[in-house]
């Protein structure tokens, strides 16, 4: 079937009023399911660790061979400066009975007690309230004796709800920006509600198959991937919506009739759409490849969402446009002047500036974006559980202070499990190693073939110091017993580390063919796709450059080992969109007019669609930084700097200038190779089709 036949549906006189109809039956059963997506969203190591690493494997030996599965602690922590009291030490002792928690430990001027918890009270689910329920019982203590809750659990109840309640907000903000910026786009009061009904309706889809996919389909839904998902919706779907408004106004001042406006436009426009969609669906599933169970979960969410975005842009919002009818482009309403004369646009000066002297314009852009590519160096990676947030919880401060009384590791201890007739050899491994601080009092499995030994560390559980020592545990008990086992927070951020590095090696090169065989298929040629690959690297390069010196700047320097693939997936497949905007509108001129004058004149007519489509997606992306967590600020930052940068340099100067100056040879090996050289010497044009929009 033709583009021009599927155009037909949203736009028939009659179809488009079943396209409406059918979407609002959709919406009506999608709306029921999507408020569920809260209920399956799930942040416990086991989920998003791999199933093999060591850190998982002992976690499924405690469950299975012990009482208690590896236990995890919240710590009650009672400080007075001066010197501890009677009163003091008697309130510490209430509390730990109240809280059915191991006796206090007093050092100096410090009191420690521990509060072990079940694997069923340490769930992500069960934490919170027990998180609430002890700070509750530590207030009204004695005057000047500061008390905290805090240890792994608490700091984990406390990123949590980060989250809680933030989907709705994030939503309405979201929502905002992108009606802000359609509203300066359009300079239309009416026109802006459309993509954002149409946005909306794929929202709330792509939820409710989010939540379906997760309760029946074991699809891994963290709390990020679904904040991501709205943010990421909201910015593709409007990215669509711009391109076919664009094309339709340019159709409605050639044709009288608005339903033969839209068939054209979407047809025109389609593939384009079809194309973007395709590639950001297809980088999104190599994610599948990951390691992570989190990074492999988020490749089908987000794509279930662009998914979902495409199917409403290239059926209902065609459909309510042309329900609308011209009005709602008013006050700019569109007229019928077939005999309307090409505007200037814009754009203009700057290609016609940039086509004079194409060698230096893309040499002078690259030079540029490589000298931004140098702020990585600045960076550092591996961003602790503990600075995670843009604002300090009591949690947190309590850690700081914990670590200045006792052993930093004393908020989850390291747990060796080894079998029990290797309990000796074992123990021995562990005497000499650095960073531990002390073993505890080994623990026998329930029918006697295993053996638990706690480990404090002198680090912090989620630093780096640990995950170091961590590793050399691994190496020494491994020696004694090459059954051994090492687990704990500590042990699960060496994992995840591991894991990490590994899906970067995998992963991003996956990206990269599946986006070069998409241009290669897209644009039936080779050069000009690797060369739009290599203009994708650069950028994203510079990209992460620009943003590691913003991140100094405003004090948070450690990314989240997380942002470096999620940053270059969103950067490279997003991006990607506004080279094949430019590029299939070039290689539809260029047919027509040449290669000299084509790729120009493409740059001119798509100039103000790429400009808003970016402002859009930035000004989305942005939006993450509402959240008070570090490493979602840190993605949001990171993907607005690299879309403004693809708009504004790499779109408009970089790869126009780079195309022009390979000459028509860029189309090889199609026919559009020979064709292109008809105009190649010929002039850019002085004026061009507006952008209209």
């Amino acid at each position: 079937m033709s583009w021009e036949r599927i155009a037909a549906i949203p736009s028939g006189r009659r179809t488009k009023w079943l396209v409406v109809a059918g979407w609002v039956l959709v919406i009506a059963i999608a709306t029921i399911v999507a408020g569920r997506i809260g209920d399956v969203e799930t942040n416990d190591a086991r989920n998003w660790l791999p199933a093999d690493a060591g850190s998982t494997r002992a976690l499924d030996l405690a469950d299975r061979e012990f009482t208690r599965g590896d236990p995890e602690y919240l710590l009650l922590l009672y400080v007075r400066d001066s010197g501890l009291t009677d009163d003091d030490r008697r309130k510490a002792r209430q509390d730990a009975e109240a809280l059915a928690a191991t006796p206090p430990i007093e050092k100096g001027t410090a009191i420690l007690v521990r509060m072990p918890l079940t694997a069923e009270q340490a769930a992500e689910d069960a934490v919170g309230p027990i998180v609430e329920r002890a700070r509750e019982q530590i207030t009204g203590g004695p005057a000047g004796l500061r008390v905290w809750v805090t240890g792994g659990p608490a700091i984990g109840a406390d990123f949590d709800g980060a989250f809680e309640s933030l989907d709705s907000v994030l939503l309405l903000v979201t929502a905002g920006v992108v009606a802000l910026v359609l509203l300066v786009t359009y300079r239309s009061p009416l026109l802006l509600f459309v993509p954002l009904v149409a946005v909306g309706a794929a929202v709330t889809v792509a939820q409710a198959l989010v939540a379906v996919s997760a309760r029946y389909g074991g699809l891994v839904v963290d709390g990020a991937s679904a904040s991501i998902l709205t943010v990421l919706l909201f910015g593709a779907g409007t990215d669509y919506a711009l391109l076919l408004v664009s094309r339709y106004r340019e159709e409605l001042h050639r044709e009288p009739d608005r339903h033969t406006a839209m068939r054209r436009a979407l047809a025109r426009s389609a593939p384009a759409i079809v194309a973007s969609s395709a590639t950001v669906i297809l980088a999104l599933l190599a994610l599948v490849l990951a390691d992570m169970n989190s990074t492999r979960g988020l490749g089908p969410v987000a794509a279930l969402g662009i998914g979902s975005a495409l199917l409403a842009m290239i059926t209902l919002l065609p459909a309510v446009l042309v329900v609308c009818g011209r009005w709602v482009f008013w006050p700019a309403t569109p007229r019928f002047r077939p005999d309307l004369a090409p505007v200037g646009s814009r754009y203009a000066r700057l290609v016609k500036r940039g086509a004079r002297r194409p060698r230096v314009v893309w040499m002078g852009t690259a030079v540029v974006l490589a000298a931004l590519t140098a702020g990585v160096a600045t960076m550092s990676t591996g961003l602790p559980l503990s600075a995670s947030f843009v604002t300090t919880p009591d949690s947190v401060r309590g850690m700081t202070e914990l670590g200045r009384h006792f052993p930093a590791g004393s908020d989850s201890p390291t747990d060796v499990y080894a079998r029990a007739d290797r309990q000796a050899e074992v123990t021995a491994a562990l005497g000499g190693i650095a960073g531990v601080a002390e073993l505890g009092e080994p623990e026998r499995s329930t029918n006697g073939a295993w053996v638990r030994v706690p480990l404090t560390l002198t680090a912090e559980s989620d630093s780096a110091r640990a995950r170091k020592t961590v590793g050399a545990v691994r190496a020494a008990v491994r020696t004694a017993d090459p059954a051994a086992l090492v687990g704990g927070p500590a042990a699960e951020g060496l994992d995840a580390d591991t894991a990490m590095n590994r899906d970067l090696r995998v992963v991003l090169p996956v990206i990269l063919v599946v986006v070069l065989l998409v241009l290669v298929v897209l644009l039936r040629a080779v050069v000009a796709p690797v060369l739009l690959l290599l203009s994708v690297v650069l950028s994203f390069g510079a990209a992460l450059g620009a943003s590691a010196m913003i991140f100094h700047l405003i004090g948070f320097p450690t990314v989240d080992n997380s942002l470096l693939l999620n940053g270059f997936l969103f950067l490279v497949a997003l991006g990607v969109d506004y080279t094949i905007f430019l590029m299939t509108r070039a290689r539809e001129e260029t047919a027509r007019h040449g290669h000299a004058v084509g790729v120009p004149r493409a740059l001119a007519v798509t100039g103000g669609v790429i400009t808003s489509a970016g402002l859009v997606l930035a000004a989305t992306f942005s939006v993450l930084a509402v959240l008070p967590l570090v490493f979602m600020m840190q993605l949001g930052v990171t993907v607005a700097v690299g879309v403004l940068l693809d708009t504004f340099v790499v779109r408009s100067l970089l790869v126009p200038a780079l195309v022009l100056d390979t000459g028509p040879r860029s189309w090889w090996p199609s026919k559009l190779a020979r064709i292109g050289a008809v105009s190649a010497d010929g002039p850019v044009p002085e004026r061009v089709p507006a952008e209209h929009h």
